[in-house]
């Protein structure tokens, strides 16, 4: 297998400052195909997708694990790689999937553009979450053996929570690989509510995923 067997599927809902980027390091770490989905964005979010020269554009109704589902639908490749669109992957990270073996699902390690000490330690607390609880988040970059995720049950059609609804389900099958990447991700949200605010919600919404909250209720208090 080589990143050419690999289809990236980027969900998008007005984009437009994050998504070349993207696009870009996708495509500089040998993706065979660029998908971008999108939930109806209003601002310049689809004509850079074209500009940016992705495989395929695809329309979707809003929600992010409506959007990945139906990026996945029109993926052709061996290997699917859900990619947020403020997030990069490193140049390196299609060829560790390659390097893995036989493999379910997995995610990356992670790297928050900023310099502050105290996104470290972030860093250190979501990458124990895979190794520990084979829980991982989108914005690790999961990716997926594309027949066997299908057969599994593909992505829930939910607008949050979709992440840790597949780690859940695939966990009960397979450990997931983490690989060194390292996926860069923007701290806009941590930068907008403040790290230890943001954590704690983060940490609230899986609890109340987990007794049961349903994924709609959970993304109007995501939202807000």
């Amino acid at each position: 297998m080589t990143p050419h067997d690999v289809s990236v599927i980027i969900p998008t809902l007005n984009e437009a400052s994050n998504l070349a980027a993207a696009v870009e390091s996708a495509k500089q770490a040998g993706a065979g195909e660029v998908i971008v989905s999108d939930g109806g964005s209003s601002d310049a979010t689809l004509e850079i997708a074209r500009v940016a020269g992705v495989d395929k554009l695809v329309r979707s109704f809003p929600g992010r694990g409506t959007q990945l589902a139906s990026g996945l639908r029109v993926a052709d490749r061996d290997v699917v790689l859900l990619l947020h669109a403020d997030n990069r992957l490193g140049v390196d990270a299609l060829n560790q999937i390659c390097q893995c073996g036989d493999f379910l699902w997995g995610a990356f390690e992670q790297r928050i553009d900023s310099s502050r000490t105290i996104y470290r330690w972030v860093e250190r607390g979501n990458n124990a979450r895979v190794r520990y609880r084979s829980v991982a988040f989108g914005d690790q970059a999961i990716f997926a053996n594309r027949s066997l995720l299908k057969k599994y049950g593909g992505i829930a059609e939910v607008p949050l929570m979709e992440d840790v609804e597949l780690s859940t389900r695939l966990r009960k099958i397979d450990k997931p690989r983490l690989l060194p990447g390292p996926v860069t991700i923007s701290d806009r949200r941590w930068r907008q509510n403040g790290v230890v605010r943001q954590t704690l919600h983060n940490w609230s919404l899986q609890v109340r995923f987990a007794l049961g909250a349903s994924p709609e209720t959970l993304a109007k208090s995501y939202r807000s």
